[in-house]
Order: structure tokens, then C-alpha cells, then sequence
């Protein structure tokens, strides 16, 4: 049998497998710019979903505004069909699911491990899924739960943070949701929420003097040429994206398009877990470039953090709609992937 070439390969594939004439349209939108995290998740994601559809479902990617200029205005795009899949932060969709909240609780998931092992497991987001179509009168889904820049750090203009102390009476910018803000005063500090476009000149002119972001965030928007000089790499809260959808766009899929989407998903997520890690290398190496100080906290420091914050579980529990059984469901998750983590290092090490 004569040896074929490659093109005359991809060639048969070509016609043996035509590509199905497009049926479906996915209109998909984040709040960000081509540089964030989301939009490498739905880089990924169009491209698997349009390939292994076969050509049935075309992605459509608005990044910026286009489509909407807020989490509440896009998250209502969703719920009436005008937008087809949006990413939202928690503080984003604090104001209609505030049990999401949750990923703000500070120093619940100790690592990237952690977070990943619990996000992937299902059951977890399973529940806030089940919890978001019950609030939302059927209308959106939560499909996955990614990252967005990281975990979230203390930094700010004034001084080393290495103690809860240091935080005391200090202006940090917070977004509108409860919890932050209730975080910010549990240690000492004044919260002022302010608009994300608004932050840079609020530190500029001493409005804030510190706030609670990921490094690639803090580099992408020149921080430091706003004086922000100071990171404390205390990690207390995991960046979560939450991707969802409007689900009857979702249940008239037919069934196997369905589960190309749900994979579309998987593999979206697995970019955004991925995309931070690489991007927050030179972003470090940036702000200390920039003149910016960087303090990590000891083990017994980091003990000092976590029990100052301890009134906001409680708080949590007691004041969000859902909040407890969430809390306690994360727990739970954390817990289990913990344990299965520590027993790989046992099985490993030795």
C-alpha cells in the first residue's frame, strides 16, 4: 500500500468526517480584557466546543461591554436569553445568590491543590448549581466554578502588613458585597467600596490606602505607579469565576451537544486554574521591579490571621440566605480533598 502524506490524510479525514452546517450560536461574555484569566478560559473553551461539535455550535466571544456593562446587568442578560454564558465573581453575584459568597471567607482552602481538588470533584458546585436554578426561577445554571487572578492578598500604600494590627484603621477598598466589607472591619480596617475602574486614582489620592487583589490584577492595572507599594502574600481568599448559563439555552442542546458544552466547561476550567500560575510569575517580578515590597507571613502569623477572622464564619452562617449549609458543604469538601492529598504525600515521601 502506497505511503500517504499528510495532507493527503487530512484530506480523507476531511471528507470522511464533514463538518455538520452550524445549528446553535453560544453568545459569551466577561467583564475583562484579553489579558484575564476569562478570557483565556473562553479562548479554550470556543475552540473545543466549535471542534468537537463538528462545526453544530458556533461560540461567540464579547469580551469588555459590549453585551453589558455590570455583573448585575449581565447576570440579567442570562436570565432573560440575551446572553448565553457570563463569567461573575462572587461579589459580582453576591446581590442574587449571596451564599456565593462563600469563596470570600478568608483562609478556608489552604492552596491551589485544595481549591482544584474541590472545584473538580462536582459535588460542591453541584450544589451551589441546584441552589442558583432553584433562586433564579429555573433560568440560570451554574456550569463551572474557575479562577480569576489568583488568591486574593492584602496590599496597600503604607506600611508591611505581618499582623491583623497592621490593618487597623486602614481605608481598603472593598467591592459593594457584605462580606468583604465585613472582613475588612472583623480586622481593624475602614471598607470603602469602590468601583473597579475608579480604584487606581482612589489610591493615587489617598481616597483607599490598601485593597484585597491577585498580583496579575495589581500589575494590569500599574498599582504601583498609583503608590501601591506593599504585598502581604497572605492568600486569604481564592479568586473564584463563576461561569454560568442560561439554562434553557443549555437544555435545548440536544443531548450530545450537551455534553460537548459540559466538557467545553471542564476544559475552560482547567485553562483558568492553569492561566495565573504562569501569568503571576513575571507580574511578582514586575511590582518589585516597580520599587514594590513583598512580605510573606510565618506559619504562626499566618495562625494570627486566622484567628482574628474567625467572628466572619459566624457571621456568615448566621446572616447569609443558604449560608450555613454552604459553609458547611465547602468544609466538608475541604476536609475530604485534604485527606486524600495527605495521604498521596504519605504514599509519595516515602
Amino acid at each position: 500500500m502506497p505511503r500517504m502524506t499528510i495532507a493527503a490524510l487530512l484530506l480523507a479525514a476531511a471528507v470522511a468526517l464533514p463538518a455538520a452546517a452550524q445549528e446553535y450560536t453560544l453568545r459569551a461574555t466577561a467583564n475583562s480584557n484579553e489579558q484575564d484569566e476569562d478570557y483565556d478560559g473562553l479562548v479554550v473553551f470556543k475552540d473545543y466546543v466549535e471542534k468537537a461539535s463538528n462545526g453544530a455550535i458556533e461560540v461567540e466571544l464579547f469580551i469588555g461591554t459590549q453585551l453589558c456593562a455590570s455583573g448585575a446587568e449581565c447576570l440579567q442578560g442570562v436570565a432573560d436569553g440575551s446572553i448565553d454564558i457570563f463569567v461573575t465573581t462572587s461579589g459580582g453575584a453576591a446581590g442574587i445568590f449571596p451564599y456565593v459568597q462563600v469563596f470570600d471567607l478568608p483562609y478556608v482552602m489552604r492552596d491551589d491543590r485544595v481549591a482544584e481538588a474541590v472545584l473538580t470533584d462536582g459535588d460542591f458546585t453541584r450544589l451551589l448549581r441546584e441552589k442558583a436554578l432553584e433562586d433564579s426561577g429555573g433560568a440560570i445554571r451554574i456550569m463551572t466554578i474557575g479562577n480569576t487572578g489568583g488568591w486574593r492578598n492584602f496590599a496597600n500604600t503604607q506600611r508591611t502588613i505581618d499582623s491583623p494590627d497592621d490593618l487597623e484603621g486602614m481605608k481598603i477598598r472593598t467591592v459593594v458585597a457584605d462580606l468583604p466589607q465585613q472582613l475588612v472591619e472583623t480586622l481593624g480596617g475602614s471598607p470603602t467600596p469602590i468601583s473597579w475602574p475608579e480604584l487606581f486614582t482612589s489610591l493615587q489620592t489617598g481616597v483607599v490606602e490598601g485593597t484585597k487583589n491577585g498580583i496579575t490584577d495589581i500589575m494590569n492595572m500599574k498599582f504601583p505607579d498609583a503608590g501601591l507599594t506593599y504585598l502581604t502574600l497572605d492568600g486569604h481568599a481564592y479568586m473564584a469565576a463563576i461561569w454560568v448559563m442560561n439554562n434553557d439555552a443549555f437544555l435545548s442542546l440536544p443531548e450530545d451537544l450537551r455534553r460537548v458544552v459540559v466538557d467545553g466547561f471542564t476544559q475552560l476550567q482547567q485553562a483558568t486554574f492553569a492561566s495565573p500560575k504562569r501569568k503571576s510569575i513575571q507580574a511578582y517580578r514586575d511590582f518589585v521591579e516597580a520599587g514594590g515590597e513583598i512580605y510573606v507571613p510565618s506559619p504562626a502569623e499566618m495562625q494570627a490571621f486566622a484567628e482574628a477572622v474567625t467572628p466572619v464564619y459566624d457571621w456568615f452562617s448566621e446572616s447569609v440566605d443558604g449560608g450555613e449549609e454552604v459553609l458547611t458543604a465547602l468544609r466538608e469538601a475541604v476536609d475530604a480533598a485534604e485527606a486524600d492529598i495527605d495521604a498521596g504525600y504519605a504514599a509519595e515521601l516515602n
